[in-house]
Protein backbone atom coordinates (compact mmCIF):
# COMPACT_ATOMS: atom_id res chain seq x y z
CA UNK A 1 0.00 0.00 0.00
CA UNK A 2 1.00 3.06 -0.67
CA UNK A 3 1.59 6.01 2.42
CA UNK A 4 -2.03 7.38 2.25
CA UNK A 5 -3.14 3.86 2.47
CA UNK A 6 -3.76 1.54 5.25
CA UNK A 7 -5.38 -1.52 6.44
CA UNK A 8 -6.93 -2.19 10.18
CA UNK A 9 -9.31 -4.26 12.13
CA UNK A 10 -11.63 -2.70 14.91
CA UNK A 11 -14.24 -3.82 16.99
CA UNK A 12 -17.32 -2.39 16.05
CA UNK A 13 -21.24 -3.94 16.32
CA UNK A 14 -19.69 -7.09 18.93
CA UNK A 15 -17.13 -8.51 16.19
CA UNK A 16 -13.75 -7.69 14.64
CA UNK A 17 -14.17 -6.16 11.25
CA UNK A 18 -11.26 -5.73 8.90
CA UNK A 19 -11.36 -2.76 6.47
CA UNK A 20 -8.71 -1.16 3.77
CA UNK A 21 -8.25 2.32 3.33
CA UNK A 22 -7.00 4.38 0.55
CA UNK A 23 -6.79 8.53 1.39
CA UNK A 24 -7.20 10.81 -1.20
CA UNK A 25 -4.66 13.42 -0.32
CA UNK A 26 -7.14 16.25 -1.86
CA UNK A 27 -10.63 14.44 -2.53
CA UNK A 28 -14.19 15.19 -0.54
CA UNK A 29 -16.23 12.12 -1.19
CA UNK A 30 -15.03 8.68 -0.36
CA UNK A 31 -16.55 5.44 -2.27
CA UNK A 32 -17.09 1.93 0.54
CA UNK A 33 -16.89 -0.89 -1.16
CA UNK A 34 -19.05 -4.26 -0.43
CA UNK A 35 -18.46 -7.17 -1.54
CA UNK A 36 -20.55 -10.54 -2.80
CA UNK A 37 -20.92 -13.09 -0.96
CA UNK A 38 -17.83 -15.88 -0.63
CA UNK A 39 -15.34 -13.19 -1.41
CA UNK A 40 -13.57 -10.35 0.15
CA UNK A 41 -11.98 -6.79 -0.32
CA UNK A 42 -9.59 -8.96 -2.89
CA UNK A 43 -12.76 -9.16 -5.66
CA UNK A 44 -12.42 -5.11 -5.64
CA UNK A 45 -8.75 -5.45 -6.56
CA UNK A 46 -8.91 -4.16 -10.26
CA UNK A 47 -11.39 -1.37 -9.59
CA UNK A 48 -9.78 -0.09 -6.00
CA UNK A 49 -6.22 1.43 -7.67
CA UNK A 50 -8.90 3.34 -10.18
CA UNK A 51 -11.23 4.35 -7.74
CA UNK A 52 -8.43 5.72 -5.69
CA UNK A 53 -7.24 8.10 -8.08
CA UNK A 54 -9.56 10.06 -7.82
CA UNK A 55 -11.68 9.90 -4.55
CA UNK A 56 -11.07 8.12 -1.04
CA UNK A 57 -12.13 4.73 -0.71
CA UNK A 58 -12.86 2.35 1.88
CA UNK A 59 -13.03 -1.92 1.13
CA UNK A 60 -15.01 -3.50 4.21
CA UNK A 61 -14.43 -7.53 4.94
CA UNK A 62 -18.51 -8.48 5.33
CA UNK A 63 -18.37 -10.73 8.64
CA UNK A 64 -17.49 -13.78 8.72
CA UNK A 65 -15.76 -13.11 5.08
CA UNK A 66 -12.09 -11.99 4.40
CA UNK A 67 -10.38 -11.08 7.23
CA UNK A 68 -13.23 -9.87 9.58
CA UNK A 69 -14.73 -11.89 12.79
CA UNK A 70 -15.78 -14.70 12.57
CA UNK A 71 -17.06 -15.57 15.64
CA UNK A 72 -20.26 -18.09 15.47
CA UNK A 73 -22.26 -15.89 18.85
CA UNK A 74 -22.99 -12.63 15.58
CA UNK A 75 -25.74 -12.52 14.03
CA UNK A 76 -25.25 -12.14 10.31
CA UNK A 77 -28.93 -11.25 9.11
CA UNK A 78 -28.53 -8.69 6.29
CA UNK A 79 -30.08 -6.18 8.97
CA UNK A 80 -27.13 -6.58 11.44
CA UNK A 81 -24.30 -6.27 8.60
CA UNK A 82 -26.12 -3.24 7.66
CA UNK A 83 -25.89 -2.14 11.45
CA UNK A 84 -22.10 -2.91 11.53
CA UNK A 85 -21.06 -1.00 8.10
CA UNK A 86 -23.40 1.73 9.79
CA UNK A 87 -21.18 1.87 13.02
CA UNK A 88 -18.18 1.07 11.18
CA UNK A 89 -18.37 4.55 8.94
CA UNK A 90 -19.19 6.30 12.31
CA UNK A 91 -16.28 4.94 14.32
CA UNK A 92 -14.38 6.45 10.95
CA UNK A 93 -16.04 9.63 10.67
CA UNK A 94 -16.96 9.28 7.01
CA UNK A 95 -19.11 11.86 5.45
CA UNK A 96 -20.11 12.25 1.86
CA UNK A 97 -20.15 8.34 1.22
CA UNK A 98 -20.69 6.80 -2.13
CA UNK A 99 -22.11 3.38 -1.16
CA UNK A 100 -20.68 0.52 -3.67
CA UNK A 101 -21.71 -3.35 -3.46
CA UNK A 102 -21.21 -6.19 -5.35
CA UNK A 103 -23.82 -8.78 -5.41
CA UNK A 104 -25.06 -9.67 -1.91
CA UNK A 105 -22.93 -6.53 -0.86
CA UNK A 106 -25.74 -4.95 -3.04
CA UNK A 107 -28.02 -5.89 -1.03
CA UNK A 108 -26.04 -4.98 2.10
CA UNK A 109 -26.12 -1.15 0.72
CA UNK A 110 -29.88 -1.12 0.41
CA UNK A 111 -30.32 -2.27 3.82
CA UNK A 112 -27.82 0.96 4.78
CA UNK A 113 -29.64 3.12 2.60
CA UNK A 114 -33.40 1.94 3.75
CA UNK A 115 -31.63 2.84 7.82
CA UNK A 116 -29.77 5.50 7.42
CA UNK A 117 -31.03 7.49 4.36
CA UNK A 118 -28.89 10.47 5.05
CA UNK A 119 -25.69 8.15 5.68
CA UNK A 120 -25.19 7.79 1.74
CA UNK A 121 -24.59 10.33 -1.22
CA UNK A 122 -25.45 7.85 -3.99
CA UNK A 123 -25.56 4.07 -4.34
CA UNK A 124 -24.00 2.06 -6.74
CA UNK A 125 -25.26 -1.48 -7.41
CA UNK A 126 -23.25 -3.76 -9.53
CA UNK A 127 -25.03 -7.01 -10.03
CA UNK A 128 -26.72 -6.65 -6.58
CA UNK A 129 -28.55 -9.47 -5.32
CA UNK A 130 -32.31 -9.48 -5.26
CA UNK A 131 -36.16 -10.57 -4.22
CA UNK A 132 -34.38 -13.75 -2.64
CA UNK A 133 -36.83 -15.19 -0.32
CA UNK A 134 -35.25 -16.38 3.44
CA UNK A 135 -33.43 -20.09 3.09
CA UNK A 136 -36.58 -22.73 3.73
CA UNK A 137 -37.09 -24.08 6.87
CA UNK A 138 -35.55 -27.86 6.18
CA UNK A 139 -32.12 -26.05 5.63
CA UNK A 140 -32.29 -24.30 8.16
CA UNK A 141 -33.79 -27.24 11.05
CA UNK A 142 -30.31 -28.63 9.30
CA UNK A 143 -28.32 -25.76 10.31
CA UNK A 144 -28.50 -26.63 13.43
CA UNK A 145 -26.83 -30.40 13.37
CA UNK A 146 -24.06 -30.40 15.25
CA UNK A 147 -21.10 -31.26 12.12
CA UNK A 148 -23.26 -29.36 9.66
CA UNK A 149 -20.55 -26.87 9.07
CA UNK A 150 -18.32 -29.96 7.67
CA UNK A 151 -21.04 -30.12 4.80
CA UNK A 152 -20.95 -26.68 4.25
CA UNK A 153 -17.01 -27.55 4.00
CA UNK A 154 -17.82 -30.78 1.73
CA UNK A 155 -20.29 -28.60 -0.50
CA UNK A 156 -17.52 -25.83 -1.23
CA UNK A 157 -14.64 -28.21 -1.47
CA UNK A 158 -16.43 -29.90 -4.50
CA UNK A 159 -17.47 -27.41 -6.46
CA UNK A 160 -13.94 -25.82 -6.50
CA UNK A 161 -12.46 -22.45 -6.83
CA UNK A 162 -12.06 -22.70 -10.43
CA UNK A 163 -15.75 -23.74 -11.14
CA UNK A 164 -17.05 -21.27 -9.18
CA UNK A 165 -14.83 -18.39 -10.51
CA UNK A 166 -15.67 -20.13 -14.59
CA UNK A 167 -19.58 -19.28 -13.38
CA UNK A 168 -19.13 -15.68 -12.25
CA UNK A 169 -16.91 -14.48 -15.46
CA UNK A 170 -18.26 -14.09 -18.93
CA UNK A 171 -13.84 -15.21 -20.54
CA UNK A 172 -12.63 -17.93 -18.13
CA UNK A 173 -8.85 -16.87 -19.84
CA UNK A 174 -8.74 -14.45 -17.20
CA UNK A 175 -9.08 -17.13 -14.19
CA UNK A 176 -4.93 -17.31 -13.11
CA UNK A 177 -3.43 -18.72 -10.27
CA UNK A 178 -3.41 -15.38 -8.45
CA UNK A 179 -6.77 -15.20 -8.94
CA UNK A 180 -7.65 -18.73 -7.49
CA UNK A 181 -5.15 -18.40 -4.37
CA UNK A 182 -6.94 -15.00 -3.58
CA UNK A 183 -10.53 -16.48 -4.08
CA UNK A 184 -9.60 -19.77 -1.86
CA UNK A 185 -7.62 -18.13 0.90
CA UNK A 186 -10.22 -16.98 3.09
CA UNK A 187 -11.39 -20.29 3.44
CA UNK A 188 -8.28 -22.23 4.49
CA UNK A 189 -9.07 -22.18 7.90
CA UNK A 190 -12.48 -24.32 9.68
CA UNK A 191 -14.08 -20.97 11.48
CA UNK A 192 -15.56 -19.80 7.90
CA UNK A 193 -17.46 -22.80 8.07
CA UNK A 194 -19.11 -22.86 11.14
CA UNK A 195 -19.35 -19.06 10.84
CA UNK A 196 -21.55 -20.06 7.11
CA UNK A 197 -23.55 -22.59 8.98
CA UNK A 198 -24.97 -19.75 11.43
CA UNK A 199 -25.46 -17.09 8.46
CA UNK A 200 -27.63 -19.85 6.44
CA UNK A 201 -30.23 -19.32 9.78
CA UNK A 202 -29.58 -15.94 10.15
CA UNK A 203 -30.02 -14.60 6.34
CA UNK A 204 -33.86 -13.09 6.62
CA UNK A 205 -34.13 -12.39 2.93
CA UNK A 206 -33.80 -9.71 0.44
CA UNK A 207 -35.62 -6.19 0.91
CA UNK A 208 -39.20 -6.21 0.06
CA UNK A 209 -40.48 -4.82 -3.15
CA UNK A 210 -42.52 -2.01 -0.74
CA UNK A 211 -38.89 -1.72 0.90
CA UNK A 212 -36.99 -0.97 -2.22
CA UNK A 213 -39.70 1.65 -3.80
CA UNK A 214 -38.82 3.97 -0.59
CA UNK A 215 -35.31 3.82 -1.19
CA UNK A 216 -34.68 7.37 -1.57
CA UNK A 217 -30.49 7.41 -2.21
CA UNK A 218 -30.21 7.86 -6.16
CA UNK A 219 -28.50 4.52 -7.79
CA UNK A 220 -26.60 3.64 -10.52
CA UNK A 221 -26.97 -0.07 -11.52
CA UNK A 222 -24.44 -1.88 -13.38
CA UNK A 223 -24.98 -5.29 -14.54
CA UNK A 224 -23.22 -7.76 -16.75
CA UNK A 225 -24.94 -8.64 -19.96
CA UNK A 226 -24.20 -13.00 -19.39
CA UNK A 227 -24.98 -12.87 -15.84
CA UNK A 228 -25.53 -16.04 -14.29
CA UNK A 229 -25.50 -15.59 -11.11
CA UNK A 230 -27.84 -12.59 -10.92
CA UNK A 231 -30.00 -12.64 -14.13
CA UNK A 232 -29.96 -8.91 -16.28
CA UNK A 233 -34.04 -9.48 -15.41
CA UNK A 234 -32.69 -8.81 -11.26
CA UNK A 235 -31.38 -5.56 -12.72
CA UNK A 236 -34.10 -4.67 -14.68
CA UNK A 237 -36.87 -5.55 -12.29
CA UNK A 238 -34.12 -3.61 -9.49
CA UNK A 239 -34.25 -0.43 -11.82
CA UNK A 240 -38.22 -0.34 -12.05
CA UNK A 241 -38.69 -1.27 -8.27
CA UNK A 242 -35.54 1.85 -6.83
CA UNK A 243 -37.28 5.03 -7.97
CA UNK A 244 -34.43 6.81 -8.42
CA UNK A 245 -32.49 4.52 -10.65
CA UNK A 246 -30.51 4.13 -14.02
CA UNK A 247 -29.30 0.74 -15.03
CA UNK A 248 -26.37 0.26 -17.33
CA UNK A 249 -25.33 -3.14 -19.08
CA UNK A 250 -21.89 -3.87 -19.93
CA UNK A 251 -21.61 -6.45 -23.08
CA UNK A 252 -19.42 -9.38 -23.03
CA UNK A 253 -19.50 -9.13 -19.06
CA UNK A 254 -20.70 -11.98 -16.66
CA UNK A 255 -21.43 -11.35 -12.62
CA UNK A 256 -17.72 -10.12 -11.79
CA UNK A 257 -17.84 -6.84 -12.99
CA UNK A 258 -15.39 -5.47 -10.66
CA UNK A 259 -12.75 -8.02 -11.97
CA UNK A 260 -14.02 -7.85 -15.79
CA UNK A 261 -14.56 -4.74 -16.52
CA UNK A 262 -13.11 -2.09 -13.57
CA UNK A 263 -12.25 0.60 -16.67
CA UNK A 264 -15.43 0.50 -17.62
CA UNK A 265 -17.32 0.45 -14.13
CA UNK A 266 -15.41 3.13 -13.05
CA UNK A 267 -15.98 5.80 -16.52
CA UNK A 268 -19.56 4.83 -15.48
CA UNK A 269 -19.69 5.90 -11.69
CA UNK A 270 -17.64 8.90 -12.50
CA UNK A 271 -20.24 10.30 -14.57
CA UNK A 272 -23.05 9.12 -12.51
CA UNK A 273 -21.62 11.02 -9.18
CA UNK A 274 -20.72 14.22 -10.75
CA UNK A 275 -22.98 14.82 -13.30
CA UNK A 276 -26.93 14.85 -13.52
CA UNK A 277 -27.22 14.47 -17.90
CA UNK A 278 -23.03 13.86 -18.82
CA UNK A 279 -22.79 11.30 -21.26
CA UNK A 280 -21.66 7.98 -20.57
CA UNK A 281 -18.94 6.90 -22.43
CA UNK A 282 -17.95 8.44 -26.30
CA UNK A 283 -18.60 6.12 -28.64
CA UNK A 284 -21.32 4.54 -26.87
CA UNK A 285 -25.32 5.08 -27.59
CA UNK A 286 -26.37 7.21 -24.52
CA UNK A 287 -29.14 8.67 -22.96
CA UNK A 288 -29.35 11.46 -20.23
CA UNK A 289 -27.54 9.29 -17.26
CA UNK A 290 -29.47 10.66 -14.88
CA UNK A 291 -32.50 12.17 -13.62
CA UNK A 292 -34.50 12.20 -10.86
CA UNK A 293 -37.54 9.37 -10.52
CA UNK A 294 -36.54 8.32 -13.78
CA UNK A 295 -35.11 4.64 -14.32
CA UNK A 296 -33.09 4.35 -18.01
CA UNK A 297 -31.37 1.38 -19.66
CA UNK A 298 -28.45 1.98 -21.40
CA UNK A 299 -26.34 -0.79 -22.96
CA UNK A 300 -22.51 -0.01 -22.69
CA UNK A 301 -20.34 -1.34 -25.74
CA UNK A 302 -17.10 -3.24 -24.74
Amino acid sequence: MQENDFSRVVEVNGTDVYFEYHEHPTASETFVLLHGFLSSTFSFRRLTPLLKEHYNVISIDLPPFGNSGKHNSFVYSYDNLANTVIDLLDHLKVSNIHLTGHSMGGQIALNVMKKAPDLVEKGVLLCSSGYLKRMNWPVTMLSRIPFFHLYVKLWLTRSGVRNNLENVVHDSTMIDDEMMFGYLRPFLEDDIFKALTRMIRDREGDLSVNDLRNIQTPCLLVWGEHDRVVPLSTGERLNQDIPDSQLVVLKETGHLVPEEKPREVLENIQTFVSAATEEVSDGARTEPLFQKGLSQTLLIEP
